[in-house]
This record gives structure tokens, sequence and C-alpha cells, in this order.
């Protein structure tokens, strides 16, 4: 385990997955994130990458050949190596190897960065195409926060609020993971939803293109939240475990194929596209109050 701060903030990642697995407030004890018990879900903030959510079959073609992959992709399993380390912030790296390359036929260079400012804690995605050819990819985050963040309060007094005004529906998700091809009501011209655990009884909440980039975790009962800036991620999923003390807020720059896919990769919904030598970048932060 790796260790960054700032005198009010102090975070915990695992080099196996790069994967956030603390956020501890000095001053007050408060720990942001979940605790990842294992009996309901063992993770804590894993990366989504080369793809985010499921496959159709858990298959796409490139060229006319079909590759496997697992639901959000092999990142969050796989060891990082430590490229570089101060006080404050910490960069991983991993690569491909021969076992990356029979289910994703690119080379890569693929970074998380950790940066911690006062009580903000900024986690980037660098994506390198290290090959010849174009490559196609997905890459997002999947942060669970402990909720209720403070004894003395209970899930329901929590809600989320969007710096902007939202009219907009989720997306379903059918029993095999995919998407259905049309939407639910969800936001009418409001910037708040309120928090129940019945909420993901049909799992995640699926948001696509919002005009905000910030969205806050907030409570009357507290002073005690969070906000998190997510500019350039135009899917953002909301889900917690049924029953389960935590809320995941995951900025996603990709999203699960659809029931009606042909499962092409280089027309699947969301991917991105990065020519040889190019990078991709991408950057979200939480600020802890």
């Amino acid at each position: 385990m790796f260790t960054i701060e700032s005198h009010l903030l102090k975070a915990s990642i695992h080099p196996k997955g790069a994967e956030l697995q603390s956020l501890l407030q000095k001053e007050s004890g408060i720990e942001y994130m979940w605790k990842g018990d294992p009996a309901v879900w063992g993770k804590f903030s894993p990366v989504l990458f080369p793809i985010v959510g499921t496959l159709k079959d858990n298959t796409y073609y490139y060229k006319e050949q079909p590759y496997q992959l697992g639901r959000h992709g092999f990142a969050r399993d796989h060891q990082f190596a430590v490229e570089s380390q101060a006080f404050d912030k910490i960069v991983f790296l991993l690569k491909q190897s021969e076992e990356t390359l029979k289910v994703f036929p690119f080379p890569f260079d693929f970074r998380i960065g950790y940066t911690i400012v006062d009580s903000s804690i900024a986690v980037t995605y660098e994506v390198v195409n290290t090959g010849k050819e174009t490559m196609y990819f997905s890459v997002g985050g999947h942060p669970a926060f402990a909720l209720p963040l403070v004894a003395d309060t209970v899930y329901d007094d929590y809600y989320l609020e969007f710096d902007q005004a939202e009219t907009t529906g989720r997306w379903p998700i059918a029993e095999a993971g995919l998407l259905k091809t049309s939407s639910i009501p969800l936001l009418n011209d409001t910037k708040q939803l309120p928090l129940n655990k019945g909420l993901f009884a049909q799992d995640a909440l699926v948001l696509k293109n919002l005009n905000s980039s910030r969205i806050s975790l907030l409570s009357r009962k507290t002073e005690h939240g969070l906000n998190m800036d997510f500019p350039g991620f135009p899917f953002l999923g909301l889900w917690a475990a049924p029953g389960a003390d935590f809320l995941c807020i995951e900025p996603w720059c990709g999203i699960a194929d659809s029931v009606d896919t042909m499962q092409l990769w280089e027309e699947k919904e969301g991917i991105n596209k990065l020519e040889a030598g190019e990078s991709f970048v991408r950057t979200w932060t939480v600020t802890v109050f």
C-alpha cells in the first residue's frame, strides 16, 4: 500500500489495479471511502479499462476477429508499477503484456496519477498509444464512498446535487448487463436527486451527456460531504450494491453495450480513438469537506 497526503487529507492506494482504498480527512477522522467488505462488494475504487461496463456476450469484433473481455476490462486485476512518487503525488503505470494482447490487441502505456492538494485528490488517467495502428478503448472510474459519512445520519439523509439543472432519463440495464435502447425519466429540470437504497434496486443509474461537470454529495443533517468534478467525461454511473452502505459515483469515457449492438469495436458507443503515438488524458477530482 502506498500513501500520499497533504496537511488536511491522506490517501492510500493499492498497486493492484492502482486502486484508491482510503481517503481520510485528518482533522475529523472521517473515512470517505467504502470499507470494501467482500461479503457485500469487495472493491473500493476500481479502474475500468479498456472497457466500461459489459460487452454483449463478453465479445467484440475488431478486424473481423472476435476478442473476449469481461465486465469493466482487465486493468483493475493487474499489478501496476510505481513510476514516480512524492509526498503528495504518485503515478502508477501498466503496459501491455502477452496476456492483455490476447484480449486487447493494442500496445499501450496506461498511467493512473493521484495528486493531493489541500482537501482535494485529483485522479488522472493517461492512455498512450505506443503501437503503430489506431487504438480504440474506454476508461472510467468506479469510486465507492461511504454512506452515511458520519454518525447520527442515515442513507436517506443525503442527496446528490448537480451544478446545473438537468432534464434527463436513466438508461436501464437488461439482465445481461447491456443497456436498453430507450431511457426512463429520472430528472426534470432539477439539480437534486434524493438518495435512498431503493434507488438502485434495478442496478445502476446510467446517465448520458449531462450539462453538469460537477456533482456533490450533501446532507441537511451534516456539514460533511464531497464534490466531484468530472469535465470531459460524457457518461456518469451511480450505483450501490443492494442494501449496502456506500454510493459509487462513476465518471466514464465509455459505456456498456446496448442490447442491439453489432459488437464492432470501432463503432462502439462511447469508444475513444487514439492514433499512434498520441495520448489521451482525463482527470476527475474529489474535494471533501
